[in-house]
């Protein structure tokens, strides 16, 4: 053991290889928790990183990659025999290209500082989350992270063009490409854009972006059945020509949760239903005349039962503030988080069948429902005051096995990790069980990488 931390101080620097009693004292998680693990090794380029997997398969030594730690299904944590090479070092943008549009971007860079480094360039990088601040641009690939705007951008992987990656046996595999269309063979980047660092770790990336929206209105609404809000999506997609970038419902559970710490609620907390709705573009075609016009229009239509509209850039700020306080239902731990997708239309009657069941189990049973209802995608947050293991997993099996009569997927965004491992089966058929587990044989033999995440 002394050998392998040696040849690790050699490569990164003695300073850049962290070991117990020390690295215990890191978080393990954004839940918190002491980080357990052999060492923390803090590489800074595509070379040490591949230097260290060389090492480590030669000698089977398991490795788990860490970015910012803000994924909700503990696919970044670690054991004690593990070794966790952490991203933070990776930290450089690397270059800006105004023609193509395209910004190259080292793995451990924050998903806000490229943003900012976009929009000070007078583009945007369209794909955001609540995490912004802490998530690194690796991590979001490695779990194809959705967030707020998949609706209008799309996934991750739709605006990912080209990446470098180090396979498990230290091989680096690199295609920085900025090309938006390119059909010349396999598109191998896929093998690393949501297989959450099980194949190969991302080092950097050439990111799409798009141009800057000069032109951002929005509001929030209240609705009174689910119904409705399937009808308001349509109508406010059509009428606001494609610049409709953010469709998110929150269940009166969860607004009574989130708004409760606002000094003074934007809506009274009694409706069924509250849509936050987000219009950009890069032109007048939906100006603030228009999305006001828009809004009428939906009123009169009676999809739409009370609003307001912001006016500020703070007032936006507070209305995001309500959809992104999830930490509101903190005080009722422990709470479960959920991450699912079904096809909109069956939203409704899969919430009312699986919450039944839920509630004839644990009559005290805690909850709250919201997400990017435009894209088919629901979260849910849930307490039953107990963290036994056992009753725990009784819990998730009922909430995700009634998602397959509906056609439904257990993860949407957040991937599978470890906890979510013992229902994979709900979403995937064995023959594509078969072929993942294919693949990782094929490119990780001596299973070293991130070792017994998604599937054992």
């Amino acid at each position: 053991m002394s050998s392998l931390l040696d040849q690790l101080a050699d490569i990164v620097g003695s300073e850049h290889l962290i070991t117990p009693p020390d690295l215990n004292h890191r978080p393990a998680s954004w839940r918190g928790g002491d980080t357990q693990a052999l060492a923390l090794v803090r590489p800074n380029t595509t070379e040490q990183v591949s230097a260290i997997f060389k090492l480590c398969n030669q000698l089977c030594q398991p490795v788990v990659v860490q970015g910012g730690k803000t994924g909700l299904v503990d696919g970044a944590t670690s054991e004690p025999n593990q070794l966790i090479v952490s991203t933070e070092r990776l930290n450089k943008i690397e270059h800006f290209d105004a023609a193509n549009r395209t910004l190259t971007v080292q793995a451990g860079v924050p998903l806000q500082v490229i943003q900012e480094t976009a929009r000070d360039n007078g583009l945007q990088y369209a794909m955001d989350l609540g995490a912004r601040g802490t998530a690194t641009i690796g991590g979001t690939i490695s779990t194809n992270a959705g967030g707020n705007r998949v609706l209008r951008y799309g996934m991750t992987r739709n605006l990912v063009l080209g990446l470098e990656a180090v396979l498990p046996n230290g091989e680096i595999i690199s295609n920085m490409t900025q090309v938006l269309k390119n059909n010349a063979g396999y598109d191998l980047k896929q093998l690393f854009i949501g297989t959450e660092g099980t194949l190969g770790t991302v080092t950097k990336a050439v990111l799409r972006l798009n141009p800057a929206y000069t032109e951002e209105h929005t509001a929030l609404l209240a609705v009174d059945s689910y119904d409705k809000v399937i009808a308001l999506l349509h109508q406010l997609d059509k009428a606001m020509g494609g610049s409709l970038s953010s469709f998110e419902v929150m269940w009166q559970n969860y607004y009574g949760y989130a708004s409760s710490t606002s000094a003074r609620p934007p809506l009274a907390a009694d409706y069924p239903f509250y849509v936050l709705v987000e219009s950009q573009s890069s032109d007048q075609l939906v100006n603030q005349d228009r999305f006001e016009q828009i809004l009428g229009e939906v009123f009169e239509a009676e999809l739409v039962i009370d609003a307001v509209i912001a006016k500020s850039q703070s007032e936006k700020d507070e209305l995001w503030g309500i959809r992104d306080n999830i930490e509101s239902m903190n005080h009722l731990a422990p709470v479960f988080y959920f991450d699912i997708s079904l096809p909109i239309d069956r939203v409704g009657e899969y919430l009312n069948l699986a919450e039944a069941d839920l509630f004839r189990q644990w009559p005290h049973m805690k909850h709250a429902v919201f997400g990017h209802l435009g894209d088919g995608n629901i979260h849910i947050i849930a307490s039953i005051d107990s963290s036994d293991a056992d009753e725990r997993h009784r819990f998730d099996d009922t909430l995700y096995r009634h998602l397959v009569q509906f056609g439904g997927s257990i993860s949407a965004e957040h991937g599978i990790g470890t906890e979510k491992r013992p229902f994979l089966h709900y979403s995937r058929s064995p023959q594509e069980l078969a072929l993942m587990k294919t693949l990782k044989q094929a490119l990780d033999p001596n299973h070293i990488l991130n070792p017994d995440k998604v599937f054992i």
